[in-house]
C-alpha cells in the first residue's frame, strides 16, 4: 500500500481518483498531495463552463463519478428536480457542481478518517521518478512521495502552424475558446466570427456566441465540413449482434477488416448508433489488439469519421445549430487552412476549398481555433511535460496521443514501466484510445486506487 501519493491535475480525472482513494475504509491513514493548478478543483476545462447552453453529450444516467455508482449524477440531480430523466442531456455546469459536491464530501470524509489531504493550487514545475518514489518540485518546495499520478486533462492549445505571428499578437486569433466564452459580454455589433474546426467544442463556441452576440454571423471551416452526428432523443436497445461483431473483430485485428465488419453490421440494424455504442465497453481492448501500422492507418483515414459518430450532439444542440444555418447566421466551409494574417480591420484567412485549385480568402473580425483535444506532448508548451520528456522520464506516443504507458497506467521509459509513476485520462489515449470520457476515467480511477492501496 502506498501511503503518500501525489495527484497532478485539478480536473475531473484528478478529483475522481482522489475521491476513489478516500472512499474506502483503510487500515492506515493516507497522505495525499493534490496539485490542482488553480481554478476550481474538480471542474477543470471540461466542466468549468457556467453556461447552461453547454450540454453533456452523454446521458445523465451514465455520468456518475464512481464506477461502483454509475447513476450517482442522476441521483444527485433528481434530488434537485425529480422530473429529470436518466436519458436527459444535462448542462455541463450542473455536472461541474456535482463534481465539486462529491469532492467536498470526499475531503470531509478524509478529515473524519484521519487522512491528510493537502490541496496545492499551483502547477508542478518538475518531477523526477525513480523506482523507489517520485520527487516533486513546486516553487521552492521539494517533496518526495511513494507514488505519483499524472491526471492532466487537456493540454494548452497550440496555434496552428499556418497562423502568422502578427495575427496571434493582434489578439483576434483565439486558441483558448473556453476562456473567451467565460469572459464574453453581450454585444450587438455585427461581428463576423470564423471558427476553425467543426467538432463538439466548435459547436459549443458557435451556440454560446450566437446567443451572447445576437447580430454576429459565423463561418466554420473544417476538412470535411461535417458536424458531429446527433444522438437519438431516446435511448435505443442494445445491438442484438454486438457480441458476434466484437468476436469477429477480435479474430481479425486489421483496420480494413474492421471497417468492412462495421459497414456490414450497420446494414443489418435500424440505427447505426446501436452498432457504435455496442463497441464502447470493448474499444480499449480492441485498440490494444491493433498493430501500430493499423493504428496509423485508422488515424489517417478513419479517425474523423469515428470521432464524428462516436462523440455526438444532443438533439437540442443539433436543433440550435440547424436554426442558425436556416437563419443564415452559420455557414460551413470544406477545405484546408493555408494561412491567417492581420489586416487593418481584423484578420484575413487564406484557405483552399475542397476540390478547388486556387486559394480563397475570407475577412473576419475574430478567428477561434476549436480543433479539439490536444494530447501531443512532443510539441506541447506544458512546462512539466516538457521537462519530463527532455529528461527522458516519459516517452511521447508516436502518434501524438499522450505518452507511452502500460494499460494499467504505469508510465513507460526506456522500454520499462516505472513502478510508482502513473497516468490516467487523456494522456493514455495512445495506449487505450478511449480514455477521456467519464465512464472510462472512473474505471481507471477505480483500478488505479485498487493498485495504490493494495496491501
Amino acid at each position: 500500500m502506498f501511503r503518500r501519493v501525489a495527484i497532478i491535475g485539478g480536473g475531473a480525472a484528478g478529483a475522481t481518483l482522489l475521491s476513489e482513494l478516500l472512499e474506502r475504509p483503510l487500515p492506515q491513514p493516507l497522505h495525499l498531495d493534490w496539485y490542482t493548478g488553480g481554478g476550481t478543483p474538480g471542474r477543470g476545462v471540461a466542466y468549468g463552463t457556467r453556461s447552461e447552453r453547454h450540454l453533456l453529450n452523454v446521458r445523465a444516467a451514465s455520468m456518475g463519478m464512481f464506477a461502483s455508482r454509475p447513476g450517482g449524477f442522476l441521483q444527485y440531480m433528481q434530488k434537485r428536480d425529480p422530473s429529470i430523466s436518466g436519458t436527459d442531456f444535462l448542462p455541463r455546469c450542473w455536472y461541474g457542481e456535482y463534481l465539486e459536491a462529491e469532492t467536498a464530501s470526499a475531503l470531509t470524509r478524509a478529515k473524519e478518517n484521519g487522512h491528510d489531504v493537502r490541496i496545492v493550487p499551483y502547477e508542478v514545475d518538475a518531477m523526477v521518478p525513480e523506482n523507489s518514489g517520485v520527487t516533486i518540485f513546486q516553487g521552492e518546495t521539494t517533496t518526495t512521495v511513494e507514488a505519483a499520478v499524472l491526471a492532466l486533462g487537456t493540454l494548452p492549445a497550440r496555434p496552428l502552424a499556418q497562423v502568422d505571428e502578427a495575427a496571434l499578437a493582434s489578439g483576434r486569433y483565439v486558441t483558448a475558446p473556453w476562456l473567451l466564452l467565460n469572459d464574453a459580454k453581450p454585444d450587438t455589433q455585427a461581428h463576423h466570427v470564423v471558427v476553425i474546426g467543426l467538432g463538439l467544442t466548435a459547436v459549443d463556441v458557435i451556440i454560446e456566441l450566437a446567443a451572447v452576440w445576437p447580430n454576429a454571423r459565423f463561418t466554420a471551416l473544417s476538412r470535411h465540413g461535417l458536424l458531429p452526428q446527433v444522438h437519438q432523443a431516446s435511448a435505443a436497445l442494445p445491438f442484438e449482434d454486438g457480441d458476434e461483431l466484437i468476436e469477429s473483430m477480435r479474430d481479425a485485428p486489421d483496420i480494413r477488416t474492421w471497417m468492412h465488419l462495421l459497414r456490414e453490421a450497420v446494414t443489418h440494424t435500424d440505427d447505426w448508433r446501436r452498432v457504435i455504442d455496442c463497441l464502447r465497453p470493448q474499444t480499449q481492448a480492441l485498440w490494444l489488439l491493433l498493430p501500430q501500422a493499423d493504428r496509423a492507418r485508422f488515424l489517417r483515414h478513419a479517425r474523423w469519421a469515428w470521432e464524428r459518430s462516436r462523440h455526438r450532439m444532443p438533439p437540442q444542440v443539433a436543433q440550435a445549430i440547424m436554426e442558425l444555418e436556416k437563419q443564415g447566421r452559420l455557414q460551413r466551409l470544406t477545405g484546408h487552412l493555408h494561412g491567417v494574417a492581420p489586416t487593418e480591420r481584423g484578420l484575413k484567412m487564406h484557405y483552399l476549398p475542397k476540390g478547388a485549385t486556387q486559394e480563397h480568402t475570407l475577412d473576419a473580425d475574430l478567428i477561434i481555433q476549436s480543433t479539439g483535444l490536444d494530447t501531443d506532448i512532443r510539441r506541447t508548451q506544458h512546462t512539466l511535460l516538457q521537462q519530463l520528456v527532455t529528461n527522458g522520464h516519459i516517452r511521447p506516443d508516436p502518434f501524438g496521443l499522450g505518452l507511452q504507458a502500460m494499460p494499467d497506467g504505469r508510465i513507460v521509459h526506456d522500454g520499462q514501466a516505472w513502478p510508482r509513476f502513473f497516468a490516467m485520462g487523456s494522456m493514455l489515449r495512445g495506449t487505450l484510445w478511449e480514455s477521456t470520457a467519464m465512464p472510462e476515467v472512473r474505471q481507471q480511477a477505480r483500478q488505479l486506487a485498487d493498485h495504490l492501496l493494495a496491501p
